[in-house]
């Protein structure tokens, strides 16, 4: 009969964590990040843990003839658009199957984990983000949920959102989201912010947006603005907003006579329910009671 035994795992990531950018016995050099340092690993140790090192350092050096040479390219390769720090981080997970993570480099280790396909780096990567989560730091993380697909660190960020809204609309991350996400944002019912409060901090991530692509104000805020629940707003509000809009015509002027219809009718004629839905935060109105029937 035969058995496998386990011995101590411990042990062995230890022994393992010493060759962790240890020249010694190194094979394979990279210089990574603007300040080119030097990072030193074992071919074999990569090209096992990862199919994207196996097919870097599996090809035939620049210039080669025979394409199918069995002699792999000696480096050093050139990793500049990556932090030391995360490349290491990286380097040390297919090394030790562990990582040592911080708020500052998490992220982009996420990033890296994606781009190298390393699944089992991206999951500790979103647990350590959701673990850390703060008011400075959500939008970004939401950012990257969605640029890379993870559906769970997604919902995990929209929820943090939800219960400090207006101080998140605050952050530089928030004025840093794209329009798609800051959309997805706008369109839950639970943001506990004020609906004016909101109007003013899209009209600043618009401004922002502007100066950032160099495109005009209506065009980079018109999918989010779709999601502004003017309908909300008191007829002094409207008012006070139309004066805004005079300057940098951020939200169409349709828009704002449906929010008027809204009032002259006592009811939210021609305007989508979910416009007229009172958000968690949306501070009490008189005119909110005839738009209820219309929500239900």
């Amino acid at each position: 009969c035969s058995a496998r035994l386990q011995g101590d795992a411990a042990a062995f990531t230890a022994a393992l964590r010493t060759l962790v950018n240890n020249p010694q016995f190194s094979d394979v050099m990279f210089v990574v990040g603007r300040e080119q340092q030097k990072v030193f690993a074992h071919r074999c140790v990569l090209a096992c843990r990862c199919q994207a090192f196996r097919g870097m350092l599996g090809q035939a050096p620049v210039g080669s003839q025979d394409s199918s040479s069995s002699v792999p390219p000696q480096g050093p390769f050139i990793l500049g658009n990556v932090q030391p720090e995360v490349f290491l981080a990286v380097i040390e997970f297919l090394y030790t199957n562990s990582v040592t993570l911080n708020s500052h480099i998490a992220l982009e280790v996420l990033t890296s984990s994606v781009e190298y396909g390393l699944q089992d780096l991206c999951k500790l990567c979103v647990k350590f983000i959701k673990d850390t989560l703060s008011v400075e730091q959500v939008c970004e993380a939401l950012q990257a949920a969605v640029t890379y697909g993870q559906a769970d660190l997604q919902q995990h960020c929209l929820a943090f959102i939800e219960g400090c809204t207006a101080a998140v609309v605050q952050t530089q991350g928030f004025r840093e989201l794209s329009d798609v996400v800051l959309a997805r944002v706008l369109h839950s019912d639970r943001l506990a912010v004020d609906e004016l409060d909101l109007v003013q901090a899209v009209r600043e991530w618009a401004h922002v947006s502007s100066a950032v692509l160099e495109r005009p104000v209506p065009e980079v805020a018109a999918l989010p603005v779709r999601e502004l629940r003017l309908p909300l707003l008191a007829p002094s509000e409207l008012v006070t907003l139309e004066s805004y809009n005079q300057q940098d015509l951020l939200i169409p002027v349709e828009n704002i006579a449906a929010a008027w219809r809204a009032h002259a009718l006592r009811k939210g004629s021609g305007v989508p329910s979910r416009l007229c839905r009172p958000r968690r935060g949306t501070r009490p109105r008189d005119h909110h009671r005839h738009l209820e029937p219309h929500a239900k």
